[in-house]
């Protein structure tokens, strides 16, 4: 997997903040999302970049305003990675208690 992006992007607070605001209450502006933080529209703008680079989210120009929409896309490939290193830790964890719990462990 090349989630490299991803990650990097969600190690981040305020990224996260966006992403969730973004995805519970729809597209909006970077001016609408700074209002609803205690950052500037500039920094706002420069995590909303970031969150785009990782494909987290689109932006789309409107007249004068540029919205920014979640991509769920990149989040679920992330996800299913995790789920399947989680799925191959479960299986090593098992084997470990497997032999520990053996009559020949003890």
């Amino acid at each position: 997997m090349s989630g490299e992006p991803v990650f990097a992007a969600l190690s981040d607070a305020t990224r996260r903040t966006l992403l969730t605001r973004l995805a519970d209450g729809g597209p909006a502006t970077a001016t609408q999302l700074a209002a609803e933080l205690p950052i500037t529209r500039q920094a706002v703008l420069k995590h909303l970049e970031a969150l785009r680079d990782a494909r987290l989210v689109t932006s789309a120009r409107a007249g004068r305003e540029v919205r920014y929409t979640v991509t769920p896309e990149p989040l679920a490939d992330a996800v299913g990675w995790i789920a399947d290193v989680g799925g191959q830790w479960d299986s090593r964890l098992a084997a470990l208690q497997a032999q520990f719990s053996s009559p020949r462990a003890k």
